[in-house]
Protein backbone atom coordinates (compact mmCIF):
# COMPACT_ATOMS: atom_id res chain seq x y z
CA UNK A 1 0.00 0.00 0.00
CA UNK A 2 2.55 2.42 1.24
CA UNK A 3 4.80 1.59 -1.91
CA UNK A 4 1.64 2.51 -4.10
CA UNK A 5 1.53 5.89 -2.92
CA UNK A 6 4.93 6.17 -3.30
CA UNK A 7 4.28 5.51 -6.83
CA UNK A 8 1.42 7.96 -7.16
CA UNK A 9 3.06 10.24 -5.35
CA UNK A 10 5.58 10.46 -8.02
CA UNK A 11 3.46 10.91 -10.75
CA UNK A 12 3.22 14.22 -12.69
CA UNK A 13 -0.98 13.27 -13.61
CA UNK A 14 -1.29 13.26 -9.84
CA UNK A 15 -0.43 16.85 -9.52
CA UNK A 16 -1.42 18.49 -12.94
CA UNK A 17 -5.06 16.94 -11.97
CA UNK A 18 -5.45 18.37 -8.33
CA UNK A 19 -4.21 22.12 -10.45
CA UNK A 20 -7.01 21.34 -12.93
CA UNK A 21 -9.30 21.28 -10.06
CA UNK A 22 -8.25 24.17 -8.85
CA UNK A 23 -8.64 26.46 -12.12
CA UNK A 24 -12.77 26.24 -11.84
CA UNK A 25 -11.86 27.84 -8.39
CA UNK A 26 -10.97 30.93 -9.58
CA UNK A 27 -13.84 31.26 -11.40
CA UNK A 28 -15.39 30.81 -8.59
CA UNK A 29 -13.66 33.39 -6.43
CA UNK A 30 -14.60 36.21 -9.69
CA UNK A 31 -17.91 35.47 -9.54
CA UNK A 32 -18.14 35.65 -5.84
CA UNK A 33 -16.94 39.57 -6.44
CA UNK A 34 -19.34 39.92 -8.75
CA UNK A 35 -22.37 38.44 -6.81
CA UNK A 36 -22.01 36.77 -3.67
CA UNK A 37 -25.20 36.38 -2.38
CA UNK A 38 -26.19 34.18 -5.38
CA UNK A 39 -23.41 31.69 -5.81
CA UNK A 40 -25.46 29.06 -7.23
CA UNK A 41 -26.10 31.55 -10.39
CA UNK A 42 -22.81 30.16 -11.32
CA UNK A 43 -23.75 26.88 -12.12
CA UNK A 44 -26.60 28.21 -14.87
CA UNK A 45 -24.13 30.49 -16.28
CA UNK A 46 -22.02 27.92 -17.44
CA UNK A 47 -25.08 26.33 -19.02
CA UNK A 48 -24.82 28.75 -22.26
CA UNK A 49 -21.12 28.78 -22.16
CA UNK A 50 -21.30 25.06 -22.76
CA UNK A 51 -23.37 25.23 -25.54
CA UNK A 52 -20.94 26.70 -27.29
CA UNK A 53 -18.94 24.46 -29.66
CA UNK A 54 -15.88 25.98 -29.17
CA UNK A 55 -16.08 25.43 -25.51
CA UNK A 56 -16.17 21.69 -25.72
CA UNK A 57 -12.07 22.09 -27.97
CA UNK A 58 -11.08 24.41 -25.11
CA UNK A 59 -12.19 21.66 -22.20
CA UNK A 60 -10.80 18.75 -24.81
CA UNK A 61 -7.63 20.50 -25.07
CA UNK A 62 -7.43 21.61 -21.28
CA UNK A 63 -8.16 18.30 -19.96
CA UNK A 64 -5.84 16.26 -22.05
CA UNK A 65 -2.91 18.39 -20.67
CA UNK A 66 -3.65 18.63 -17.52
CA UNK A 67 -5.29 14.93 -16.89
CA UNK A 68 -3.41 12.35 -19.33
CA UNK A 69 -0.11 14.27 -19.47
CA UNK A 70 1.95 12.78 -21.58
CA UNK A 71 -0.35 9.93 -22.26
CA UNK A 72 -1.47 8.31 -25.63
CA UNK A 73 -4.97 7.03 -26.31
CA UNK A 74 -5.90 3.53 -25.99
CA UNK A 75 -7.72 1.05 -28.02
CA UNK A 76 -9.70 -0.28 -25.47
CA UNK A 77 -11.15 3.02 -23.49
CA UNK A 78 -12.96 6.10 -24.63
CA UNK A 79 -9.99 9.12 -25.60
CA UNK A 80 -10.75 12.59 -24.83
CA UNK A 81 -11.21 14.19 -27.78
CA UNK A 82 -10.14 17.68 -28.90
CA UNK A 83 -12.30 18.96 -31.26
CA UNK A 84 -15.55 21.49 -31.14
CA UNK A 85 -19.33 20.03 -30.96
CA UNK A 86 -20.73 18.37 -34.41
CA UNK A 87 -23.91 17.82 -32.71
CA UNK A 88 -26.41 19.09 -29.64
CA UNK A 89 -25.50 15.95 -27.91
CA UNK A 90 -21.98 16.84 -28.12
CA UNK A 91 -23.53 20.43 -26.55
CA UNK A 92 -24.87 19.12 -23.51
CA UNK A 93 -22.46 16.45 -22.94
CA UNK A 94 -19.96 19.99 -22.64
CA UNK A 95 -22.47 21.24 -20.52
CA UNK A 96 -22.92 17.99 -17.99
CA UNK A 97 -18.96 18.33 -17.93
CA UNK A 98 -18.69 22.05 -16.57
CA UNK A 99 -21.13 21.67 -14.14
CA UNK A 100 -18.98 18.01 -12.82
CA UNK A 101 -16.14 19.96 -13.09
CA UNK A 102 -17.35 22.73 -10.94
CA UNK A 103 -19.11 20.33 -8.13
CA UNK A 104 -15.84 18.22 -7.96
CA UNK A 105 -13.69 21.56 -7.98
CA UNK A 106 -16.19 22.90 -4.34
CA UNK A 107 -15.82 19.03 -3.15
CA UNK A 108 -11.48 19.29 -3.33
CA UNK A 109 -12.16 23.29 -1.68
CA UNK A 110 -14.59 22.16 0.88
CA UNK A 111 -12.36 19.42 1.88
CA UNK A 112 -8.89 20.90 1.35
CA UNK A 113 -8.83 24.20 2.58
CA UNK A 114 -10.08 23.14 5.96
CA UNK A 115 -7.12 20.66 6.56
CA UNK A 116 -4.62 23.24 5.18
CA UNK A 117 -5.64 25.47 7.93
CA UNK A 118 -5.54 22.62 10.34
CA UNK A 119 -2.06 21.23 9.60
CA UNK A 120 -1.03 25.05 9.83
CA UNK A 121 -2.98 25.26 13.58
CA UNK A 122 -1.24 21.82 14.56
CA UNK A 123 2.43 23.61 12.97
CA UNK A 124 1.83 26.49 15.44
CA UNK A 125 1.21 24.52 18.50
CA UNK A 126 4.18 22.27 18.09
CA UNK A 127 6.27 25.65 17.93
CA UNK A 128 4.52 27.16 20.86
CA UNK A 129 2.80 29.43 19.08
CA UNK A 130 -0.88 30.31 20.91
CA UNK A 131 -4.08 29.00 18.94
CA UNK A 132 -5.89 31.37 17.55
CA UNK A 133 -10.01 31.72 17.66
CA UNK A 134 -10.67 30.53 14.68
CA UNK A 135 -8.49 27.42 15.23
CA UNK A 136 -10.60 24.16 13.59
CA UNK A 137 -9.29 22.01 17.00
CA UNK A 138 -9.33 23.59 19.97
CA UNK A 139 -5.89 23.53 21.37
CA UNK A 140 -5.35 24.66 25.12
CA UNK A 141 -2.11 24.63 25.46
CA UNK A 142 0.85 24.03 23.02
CA UNK A 143 2.92 21.09 22.81
CA UNK A 144 5.75 19.50 20.83
CA UNK A 145 3.69 15.83 20.06
CA UNK A 146 1.13 18.00 17.75
CA UNK A 147 3.82 17.61 15.07
CA UNK A 148 3.29 14.23 15.36
CA UNK A 149 -0.70 14.79 14.07
CA UNK A 150 0.56 17.06 11.14
CA UNK A 151 0.60 13.95 8.64
CA UNK A 152 -3.14 13.79 9.28
CA UNK A 153 -4.60 16.25 7.27
CA UNK A 154 -1.11 16.20 4.77
CA UNK A 155 -2.80 12.37 4.07
CA UNK A 156 -6.44 13.39 3.91
CA UNK A 157 -5.46 15.78 1.36
CA UNK A 158 -3.17 13.64 -1.25
CA UNK A 159 -5.92 11.19 -0.42
CA UNK A 160 -8.54 13.89 -2.00
CA UNK A 161 -6.50 15.07 -4.65
CA UNK A 162 -5.78 11.57 -5.60
CA UNK A 163 -9.41 10.19 -5.18
CA UNK A 164 -11.47 13.91 -7.32
CA UNK A 165 -8.42 13.26 -9.74
CA UNK A 166 -8.70 9.85 -10.93
CA UNK A 167 -12.69 10.82 -10.87
CA UNK A 168 -12.61 13.94 -12.95
CA UNK A 169 -10.35 12.13 -15.25
CA UNK A 170 -12.69 9.16 -16.05
CA UNK A 171 -15.69 11.47 -16.41
CA UNK A 172 -14.00 13.56 -18.67
CA UNK A 173 -13.06 10.31 -20.95
CA UNK A 174 -16.87 9.63 -21.10
CA UNK A 175 -18.32 13.42 -21.37
CA UNK A 176 -15.57 14.84 -23.58
CA UNK A 177 -14.35 11.01 -25.55
CA UNK A 178 -16.87 10.21 -28.04
CA UNK A 179 -20.53 9.19 -27.09
CA UNK A 180 -21.91 5.91 -27.70
CA UNK A 181 -23.34 6.06 -30.86
CA UNK A 182 -19.94 7.77 -32.18
CA UNK A 183 -17.80 4.36 -31.02
CA UNK A 184 -20.52 2.44 -32.52
CA UNK A 185 -19.67 4.07 -35.50
CA UNK A 186 -16.11 3.70 -35.32
CA UNK A 187 -16.52 0.22 -34.61
CA UNK A 188 -18.67 -0.33 -37.87
CA UNK A 189 -16.28 1.36 -39.87
CA UNK A 190 -13.12 -0.86 -38.85
CA UNK A 191 -15.44 -3.74 -39.18
CA UNK A 192 -16.53 -2.56 -42.70
CA UNK A 193 -12.51 -2.12 -43.56
CA UNK A 194 -11.78 -5.15 -41.79
CA UNK A 195 -14.46 -7.25 -44.06
CA UNK A 196 -13.05 -5.22 -47.54
CA UNK A 197 -9.55 -6.43 -47.04
CA UNK A 198 -10.43 -10.03 -46.54
CA UNK A 199 -12.32 -9.73 -49.27
CA UNK A 200 -8.88 -8.08 -51.42
CA UNK A 201 -6.77 -11.09 -49.82
CA UNK A 202 -9.67 -13.64 -50.92
CA UNK A 203 -9.57 -11.79 -54.50
CA UNK A 204 -5.55 -11.72 -54.17
CA UNK A 205 -5.58 -15.74 -53.91
CA UNK A 206 -8.00 -16.16 -56.40
CA UNK A 207 -6.02 -13.72 -58.81
CA UNK A 208 -2.29 -15.25 -57.80
CA UNK A 209 -3.14 -18.48 -57.75
CA UNK A 210 -4.86 -18.65 -61.19
CA UNK A 211 -1.55 -16.56 -62.88
CA UNK A 212 0.95 -18.87 -61.07
CA UNK A 213 -1.43 -21.94 -61.85
CA UNK A 214 -1.14 -21.46 -65.23
CA UNK A 215 2.30 -20.76 -65.83
CA UNK A 216 3.07 -23.88 -63.89
CA UNK A 217 1.40 -25.84 -66.45
CA UNK A 218 2.36 -23.82 -69.59
CA UNK A 219 6.30 -24.32 -68.04
CA UNK A 220 5.84 -27.75 -67.38
CA UNK A 221 4.43 -28.51 -71.45
CA UNK A 222 7.01 -26.79 -72.37
CA UNK A 223 9.87 -28.50 -70.89
CA UNK A 224 7.78 -31.46 -71.82
CA UNK A 225 7.10 -30.95 -75.55
CA UNK A 226 10.82 -29.82 -76.16
CA UNK A 227 8.82 -27.81 -79.49
CA UNK A 228 10.51 -24.08 -79.52
CA UNK A 229 7.24 -23.24 -81.43
CA UNK A 230 5.49 -24.03 -78.08
CA UNK A 231 8.23 -22.97 -75.67
CA UNK A 232 7.43 -19.65 -77.27
CA UNK A 233 3.94 -19.78 -77.16
CA UNK A 234 4.45 -21.00 -73.75
CA UNK A 235 6.50 -18.34 -72.18
CA UNK A 236 4.27 -15.62 -74.39
CA UNK A 237 0.86 -16.96 -72.20
CA UNK A 238 2.94 -17.39 -69.01
CA UNK A 239 4.05 -13.32 -69.68
CA UNK A 240 0.62 -12.51 -70.09
CA UNK A 241 -0.89 -13.89 -67.37
CA UNK A 242 1.81 -12.71 -65.17
CA UNK A 243 1.07 -9.44 -66.41
CA UNK A 244 -2.48 -9.35 -65.29
CA UNK A 245 -1.59 -10.94 -62.05
CA UNK A 246 0.55 -8.11 -61.75
CA UNK A 247 -2.13 -5.18 -62.85
CA UNK A 248 -4.54 -7.16 -59.79
CA UNK A 249 -1.83 -6.51 -57.46
CA UNK A 250 -1.40 -3.23 -58.26
CA UNK A 251 -5.09 -2.62 -57.77
CA UNK A 252 -5.26 -4.17 -54.19
CA UNK A 253 -2.44 -2.42 -52.74
CA UNK A 254 -4.17 0.98 -54.46
CA UNK A 255 -7.16 -0.23 -52.35
CA UNK A 256 -4.77 -0.50 -48.63
CA UNK A 257 -3.21 2.47 -49.54
CA UNK A 258 -6.28 4.21 -49.97
CA UNK A 259 -9.74 3.76 -48.76
CA UNK A 260 -11.44 5.88 -50.58
CA UNK A 261 -12.55 3.96 -53.32
CA UNK A 262 -12.37 -0.06 -54.47
CA UNK A 263 -10.72 0.35 -57.75
CA UNK A 264 -11.52 -0.67 -61.20
CA UNK A 265 -12.37 -4.76 -60.20
CA UNK A 266 -12.91 -7.16 -63.44
CA UNK A 267 -16.34 -8.48 -64.12
CA UNK A 268 -17.92 -10.82 -66.25
CA UNK A 269 -17.40 -8.54 -69.22
CA UNK A 270 -13.31 -9.33 -69.29
CA UNK A 271 -14.08 -12.86 -68.56
CA UNK A 272 -12.43 -13.97 -72.15
CA UNK A 273 -8.77 -13.27 -70.76
CA UNK A 274 -9.89 -15.95 -68.45
CA UNK A 275 -10.86 -17.93 -71.04
CA UNK A 276 -8.15 -17.74 -72.84
CA UNK A 277 -5.42 -18.02 -70.41
CA UNK A 278 -6.82 -20.99 -69.83
CA UNK A 279 -6.93 -22.21 -73.14
CA UNK A 280 -3.34 -21.17 -73.18
CA UNK A 281 -2.61 -23.77 -70.57
CA UNK A 282 -3.49 -26.83 -72.89
CA UNK A 283 -7.65 -27.02 -71.58
CA UNK A 284 -9.86 -27.73 -74.13
CA UNK A 285 -12.38 -25.32 -73.24
CA UNK A 286 -16.05 -24.73 -74.63
CA UNK A 287 -17.90 -21.37 -73.81
CA UNK A 288 -22.00 -20.67 -73.89
CA UNK A 289 -23.30 -17.31 -73.02
CA UNK A 290 -26.92 -17.29 -72.92
CA UNK A 291 -28.51 -13.48 -72.11
CA UNK A 292 -27.11 -10.24 -71.78
CA UNK A 293 -23.68 -9.74 -69.55
CA UNK A 294 -24.61 -6.04 -69.01
CA UNK A 295 -27.45 -6.81 -67.20
CA UNK A 296 -25.88 -8.32 -64.31
CA UNK A 297 -25.27 -5.65 -61.54
CA UNK A 298 -21.87 -4.58 -60.99
CA UNK A 299 -21.33 -6.06 -57.55
CA UNK A 300 -22.74 -9.73 -58.97
CA UNK A 301 -20.89 -8.84 -62.35
CA UNK A 302 -17.35 -9.03 -60.05
CA UNK A 303 -18.15 -11.56 -57.84
CA UNK A 304 -19.25 -13.56 -61.12
CA UNK A 305 -16.21 -12.83 -62.38
CA UNK A 306 -14.01 -14.59 -59.36
CA UNK A 307 -16.23 -17.43 -59.23
CA UNK A 308 -15.61 -18.11 -62.64
CA UNK A 309 -11.87 -17.50 -62.40
CA UNK A 310 -11.13 -19.80 -58.84
CA UNK A 311 -13.56 -22.33 -60.59
CA UNK A 312 -11.62 -22.63 -63.83
CA UNK A 313 -8.32 -22.20 -61.60
CA UNK A 314 -9.80 -25.49 -59.84
CA UNK A 315 -10.24 -26.94 -63.69
CA UNK A 316 -6.78 -26.62 -64.40
CA UNK A 317 -5.20 -28.16 -61.11
CA UNK A 318 -7.16 -30.85 -60.81
CA UNK A 319 -9.17 -32.15 -64.37
CA UNK A 320 -8.23 -34.70 -66.33
CA UNK A 321 -7.79 -34.90 -69.99
CA UNK A 322 -11.25 -33.94 -71.86
CA UNK A 323 -13.22 -30.72 -72.77
CA UNK A 324 -14.48 -28.24 -69.99
CA UNK A 325 -17.77 -26.79 -70.12
CA UNK A 326 -18.10 -23.20 -69.53
CA UNK A 327 -21.77 -21.84 -69.38
CA UNK A 328 -22.84 -18.61 -68.43
CA UNK A 329 -26.20 -17.64 -68.33
CA UNK A 330 -28.45 -14.46 -67.29
CA UNK A 331 -32.08 -14.42 -66.56
CA UNK A 332 -34.17 -11.90 -65.94
CA UNK A 333 -33.50 -12.65 -62.23
CA UNK A 334 -30.51 -14.55 -61.51
CA UNK A 335 -27.24 -15.26 -63.01
CA UNK A 336 -26.26 -18.72 -63.31
CA UNK A 337 -22.28 -20.06 -63.86
CA UNK A 338 -21.80 -23.39 -64.02
CA UNK A 339 -18.40 -25.15 -65.13
CA UNK A 340 -17.92 -28.90 -65.55
CA UNK A 341 -14.64 -30.89 -66.58
CA UNK A 342 -13.42 -34.99 -66.53
CA UNK A 343 -13.45 -36.69 -63.07
CA UNK A 344 -9.63 -37.28 -62.66
CA UNK A 345 -9.01 -40.92 -61.77
CA UNK A 346 -8.84 -40.78 -57.69
CA UNK A 347 -9.96 -37.53 -57.15
CA UNK A 348 -11.51 -36.50 -53.46
CA UNK A 349 -15.36 -36.67 -53.60
CA UNK A 350 -15.81 -33.27 -52.00
CA UNK A 351 -14.00 -30.19 -52.67
CA UNK A 352 -12.22 -28.98 -49.26
CA UNK A 353 -9.63 -26.53 -50.54
CA UNK A 354 -9.62 -22.69 -49.68
CA UNK A 355 -10.87 -21.69 -53.26
CA UNK A 356 -13.97 -23.22 -53.06
CA UNK A 357 -15.05 -22.45 -50.00
CA UNK A 358 -14.56 -18.79 -51.33
CA UNK A 359 -17.22 -19.88 -53.51
CA UNK A 360 -19.97 -20.77 -51.31
CA UNK A 361 -18.75 -17.57 -49.07
CA UNK A 362 -19.52 -15.47 -52.38
CA UNK A 363 -22.69 -17.11 -53.08
CA UNK A 364 -24.01 -17.44 -49.17
CA UNK A 365 -23.26 -13.56 -49.50
CA UNK A 366 -25.16 -12.47 -52.22
CA UNK A 367 -27.56 -14.28 -51.43
CA UNK A 368 -27.57 -16.99 -53.71
CA UNK A 369 -26.43 -21.08 -53.59
CA UNK A 370 -23.27 -22.89 -55.07
CA UNK A 371 -22.68 -26.55 -55.36
CA UNK A 372 -19.28 -28.29 -56.12
CA UNK A 373 -18.39 -31.77 -56.29
CA UNK A 374 -18.43 -34.52 -58.53
CA UNK A 375 -21.95 -35.10 -60.03
CA UNK A 376 -22.75 -37.97 -62.66
CA UNK A 377 -19.40 -38.66 -63.61
CA UNK A 378 -17.94 -35.30 -63.80
CA UNK A 379 -16.85 -32.59 -61.52
CA UNK A 380 -18.75 -29.50 -61.87
CA UNK A 381 -19.39 -26.04 -59.95
CA UNK A 382 -22.72 -24.61 -60.73
CA UNK A 383 -23.18 -21.12 -59.04
CA UNK A 384 -26.51 -19.38 -59.17
CA UNK A 385 -27.26 -15.83 -57.54
CA UNK A 386 -30.44 -13.80 -57.88
CA UNK A 387 -30.35 -10.41 -58.70
CA UNK A 388 -33.35 -7.39 -59.34
CA UNK A 389 -34.22 -7.86 -63.08
CA UNK A 390 -34.50 -3.44 -62.89
CA UNK A 391 -31.43 -2.90 -61.98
Amino acid sequence: MFREIGRLSTRPATYTRGLHLCIPLTFAAVWLFIDDDHPYMLALFVVPVGLLPAMRLAEGVQARLFLTPGQGTSADEPSIGAASSASWSDRWRTVLWLEVRLALSAILCAVCVPMILLCADLVGAAVGGAPGEDALVRIEQPQWWYALLIPLPIIVIFTTVLGLGALVTAVARRLLGPSAADRMRALEQRTDLLLEHTRLARELHDSIGHALTVAVLQAGAARAADDPEFTALALRAIEETGRDALDDLDRVLLVLRDSTGPGERPTLADASRLVESARSAGADIDVSVAGHIDRVPGPLSREGYRILQESLTNVLRHSGPGPVLVRVQVDADQLELEVTSALPVGAPTTGRGSGLRGIHERAELLGGHAATGPAGGIWQVHVTLPFDGTQ
